[in-house]
């Protein structure tokens, strides 16, 4: 959240530890979203209904500048989850380095039809026209997935709505649901508790636990039945739409009142092993926080990395004009491969010669293994190899692919870890995605953001994210490479590149 001149991250945290388990909120503060500061943790286990673990939950800014916290409790057993709300014991003081829990916790137990151990996550707070507050919790009963709607007048007395505001079937429970309005046709934010109106539309943004992704829902809320009407409901198929197609969980978003802009981040887990998080003594990050807005369509988000990141910008170099011949690979010198921002811009020859390709029938990570990726195509495949040893033998492909599609083109882009390191003991999972794209496109952006064991990558200017986890036992500090190379059966264009060696942001402890 922004306070008083001031972003605040609130965070899931072991104290204790580098795994799971008696959890608190950490907390940590910045003025440019990039270089930050560790506070005292804001809120830890201590009643009989957070004794378990205090969870995750959300921050929401009442009028007169009041923050305050709602958060999931776990008690002793961890059979009882409960919402529960705490306060700042000082609102002058902009860090907000101290909160109290409201005395009369809980404010939220687990209505009828929802399992008492699976009721959590709490939503930031929207005010309807009627002055009520209005906040979503994640839930689950049986298999049957649901974000359950809860209102109030004070923000302490909740009811809750007896029909869930949205349910699944199949998918477990509906953790940390994110409910957000975005204008059409511009990348401004819009605060929760804007009026609605015709140039806007809402997100509904569900983590699934079962399948450990972020998928998101663009449609409209209709405020007056307490009804979200998605444009497409869930079906369970690889043509979901997704906040990020690899590693990327429990994303939160945020309106910016400094810069008018909603921001988004997520949480990204590790993919080695627990005896190595153990051995380093942390597990975990966030990604980069992105800027996200509707696109021209109206039927997806663009996320892009925060302009506060081009701070950490470096030595750059830059190639323009470099045609990639069938089978060529092209190594980007000049700059810090390890810890790298790349932007390129490839130059597509005609859309008519792509191969064919019914999407609605393929698995798009099928798709993009490392078998596939090494095969040559029409257009494609063609992107870039990040963390890359001398010999390739470790490397991590990030690319296109386009394709004729029935009454369309579209594009696969992949991020393909199955090289990324010669260790056997960690998760290599290789992402991908398909999109449709312009049938007059002419070119295709690619933007990598590379620190040492994370790739974030957006492609066609940020309608598509992958973030990798990756462990390269040689492709590490001055041994990194990256490289820009080809495998299709036509010629693509560097039209621009450019990259950047990336500084180290700045952590320290008050």
């Amino acid at each position: 959240m922004y306070y008083k001149g001031v972003y605040h991250i609130f965070y899931q945290y072991n104290p204790y530890g580098a795994t799971f388990g008696d959890m608190v909120w950490g907390h940590s503060i910045s003025y440019d979203l990039i270089n930050w500061t560790y506070l005292n943790n804001a809120i830890e286990p201590s009643e009989p209904y957070d004794n378990k673990g205090c969870y995750s939950g959300s921050v929401t800014i009442l009028p007169g500048e009041k923050p305050l916290i709602l958060y999931t409790g776990a008690d002793d057993d961890n059979k009882h989850q409960v919402q529960c709300l705490a306060l700042p014991r000082n609102l002058s003081d902009p860090y907000l380095r101290e909160w109290d829990k409201y005395p009369q916790n809980p404010v939220m137990i687990q209505p009828s039809g929802v399992e008492e151990n699976n009721f959590r996550d709490p939503s930031t707070a929207w005010q309807g026209k009627d002055g009520k507050w209005r906040v979503l919790v994640g839930a689950q009963n049986g298999d049957e997935g649901k974000a359950i709607l809860c209102k109030s007048e004070d923000f302490v007395h909740w009811t809750v709505d007896p029909n869930p505001f949205f349910a699944t079937d199949n998918t477990g429970v509906c953790e940390c649901p994110d409910f957000f309005p975005v204008f059409i046709n511009s990348t401004s934010g819009v605060d929760y508790t804007s009026v609605e109106n015709q140039n806007m539309r809402h997100v509904l943004k569900i983590s699934y636990l079962r399948r450990q992704h972020d998928y998101y829902f663009v449609g409209k809320y209709v405020s007056d039945q307490e009804n979200f009407i998605p444009d497409v409901k869930y079906t369970g198929t690889s043509s979901e739409l997704r906040m990020d197609y690899g590693k990327f969980y429990a994303s939160k978003s945020f309106f910016d009142y400094a810069k008018n802009r909603r921001i988004v981040w997520g949480w990204v887990p590790e993919s080695d092993t627990t005896q190595d998080d153990i051995e380093k003594g942390w597990a975990g990050l966030q990604t980069i926080p992105r800027h996200v807005w509707l696109d021209k369509t109206g039927k997806r988000l663009i996320q892009w990395p925060i302009e506060e990141l081009e701070k950490l910008r470096d030595k750059q170099i830059s190639i323009t004009g470099e045609k990639l011949v069938p089978g060529s690979t092209l190594e980007v010198t000049g700059i810090t491969a390890s810890q790298a921002d790349v932007e390129v811009l490839f130059e597509l020859p005609e859309l008519e010669i792509a191969e064919w390709l019914d999407s609605s029938e393929v698995d798009p990570q099928l798709l993009c293994s490392e078998e596939y990726a090494s095969r040559s195509g029409i257009i494609g495949p063609f992107g870039l190899f990040a963390l890359a040893s001398e010999d390739q033998t470790e490397k991590t492909a990030v690319f296109f692919r386009i394709y004729r599609a029935p009454n369309r083109y579209v594009c696969l882009m992949c991020s393909d870890q199955s090289r990324s390191s010669l260790r056997k003991d960690v998760d290599k999972t290789t992402y991908g995605t398909i999109f449709d794209i312009d049938p007059n496109l002419k070119s295709i952006s690619l933007r990598s953001l590379i620190d040492r064991s994370i790739i974030e990558s957006f492609g066609e200017g940020g309608r598509v994210c992958i973030t990798s986890r990756v462990y390269p036992s040689l492709a590490i500090d001055k041994n990194a490479n990256l490289y820009v190379f080809n495998n299709g059966s036509h010629s693509v264009v560097i039209s621009k590149l450019y990259a950047w060696s990336m500084k180290k942001a700045e952590f320290d402890h008050e």
